[in-house]
């Protein structure tokens, strides 16, 4: 599936906790979808090539935006380890503000 990267689009963080700052080496991703799945904390996820996700997580999720500029190649780079398809997954470099956007729904 080709994942396209937006200059000065949205990127997302999707965990099972409350937090106004993201941690350096966490995962973000301009993918909604994958951010608010992730934020389950599933040990099983994938997608097809229409981008619908599954995933086994049951952890109540809640969904940020980081909510400063992010400059590709200096604040994140490519997850080196990801199973995933280019541009689903960066990691960050470096501490991150964030703005909770909202609980995720229930994955059940």
């Amino acid at each position: 599936m080709k994942i396209d990267i937006q200059a000065g689009g949205i990127w997302y963080h999707g965990s099972n906790a409350l937090f106004t700052e993201l941690r350096a080496g966490s995962t973000i991703t301009q993918w909604k979808a994958l951010a608010e799945a992730f934020s389950h904390k599933p040990t099983l996820l994938g997608y097809d090539d229409d981008g619908s996700i599954f995933h086994n997580g049951k952890e109540k999720g809640y969904l940020y935006m980081i909510d400063e500029p992010i400059e590709a190649g200096k604040d994140i780079y490519q997850h080196p380890r990801s199973t995933m398809d280019e541009n689903a997954e960066f990691l960050t470099n470096r501490p991150l503000s964030v703005r909770l956007v909202g609980e995720v729904g229930n994955p059940d």
